[in-house]
């Protein structure tokens, strides 16, 4: 009840006036008692993931997440789930239906973190609290949980230039960044600077649109006509997505997994693990998605029942739009081939009856993966 109601004390006040005053009060007033919930019955929280292309969401952040929401809210809480597909517009109108389901919290991962502010904005002036999942999202958010990203870049980055060697003096590298509208892409390609640069030279670079391999595809072959085959060592790959289409990019100029240069990534996709063992990839950078999804659900299922963050939160982070946002960073882990085989069959990684299909049975033998 707002502060007006509770002002009304005097006994000759009427239900009539009771109830009319009920409805009145600011907005601050309102946006205060919005975040104080007396929940009854299921808990509904809103999932928004960002594309499909990138395996990794619909393999594993989405039912972890589901599964983890569940278990700390029970069997009945109630799940809406969208994917954006990449595109900013849709996620905007997918915020706005989740809104209009009166969901009590929201997980976002956003596809373009700057143009989804406005709906964050909205959502939390229906009084919904909004967990920035993976990337963080301008506006009003609540709470942050992610990998440490400048530390996966530098990963890539250092198992890069150790795999070189005497190389790097021979030859240039190619970067193959991530997408300008995602945070996370600027924090990778600071991260792999910070270690590559003075220590290799950097021949062409390129922020890759919407993270699309086909779209790194066509840029790797830019990159080889203006350098010469003869001329590229290396090549940083972002993602495990991108790394694909470098790679075939690569082939097409007739390298192959003999000889071809080092190309890295990051997701430790089905398909990039499968690259890696027969040799095609170099390496990616696994990242821990059962304590990042465990995350956002605690903070979210936390959020809808109107509970403080301190007991859960292990860091703050500072966004453009908001300060000590509450947050839960998760440490990445470079994979090579010679560690595949420790994390097969383990929650957030796949089985080796995934890996080993017919076409990779012979890699698998030799990593010993069975």
């Amino acid at each position: 009840m707002h502060a007006a109601v509770r002002g009304l004390v005097f006994g000759t006040v009427t239900l009539s006036l009771a109830l009319a005053t009920a409805g009145c009060g600011s907005a601050d007033q309102a946006g205060d008692d919005a975040g104080k919930k007396d929940k009854k019955g299921p808990l509904t929280i809103g999932l928004l993931l960002p594309e499909n292309q990138t395996a990794r969401y619909e393999r594993f952040d989405r039912p972890l997440m589901e599964k983890k929401i569940k278990e700390l809210a029970g069997k009945d809480t109630k799940i809406l789930y969208s994917n954006a597909k990449q595109d900013a517009t849709l996620q905007q109108q997918q915020v706005d239906t989740m809104i209009a389901k009166k969901v009590d919290a929201l997980i976002l991962d956003a596809v373009d973190a700057k143009s989804i502010a406005s709906s964050v904005k909205k959502a939390d002036g229906a009084g919904i609290p909004v967990v920035a999942y993976d990337r963080l999202a301008e506006g009003p958010i609540k709470a942050y949980t992610s990998v440490d990203n400048p530390t996966v870049g530098k990963i890539q980055a250092s198992s890069l230039l150790k795999e070189l060697g005497d190389k790097a003096d021979d030859g240039k590298i190619v970067m193959m960044n991530g997408s300008i509208t995602d945070p996370n892409a600027k924090m990778y390609k600071d991260g792999a600077h910070s270690v590559l640069d003075g220590k290799v030279k950097i021949g062409k670079e390129y922020d890759t649109k919407e993270w699309k391999p086909e779209n790194a595809n066509e840029n790797m072959k830019g990159a080889l006509s203006a350098l010469g085959k003869k001329n590229v060592v290396g090549v940083y790959s972002a993602n495990d997505g991108m790394a694909g289409g470098v790679i075939t990019a690569l082939k097409g100029a007739g390298f192959t997994k003999d000889n071809m240069p080092p190309v890295t990534g990051q997701d430790a996709e089905l398909n990039g693990v499968q690259r890696i063992l027969t040799g095609e990839q170099f390496m990616s950078v696994y990242k821990p998605y059962v304590p990042e999804t465990e995350a956002a659900a605690k903070f979210a299922v936390a959020l809808a029942k109107g509970d403080e963050l301190d007991d859960i939160a292990t860091s703050k982070t500072d966004s453009e739009s908001e300060k000590d946002v509450p947050t839960i960073i998760v440490k990445p882990l470079p994979l090579t081939k010679d560690g595949v085989k420790k994390y097969v069959g383990q929650p957030g990684f796949f089985t080796a009856k995934e890996i080993c299909t017919a076409k990779f049975e012979g890699a698998c033998a030799k990593a010993d993966i069975k």
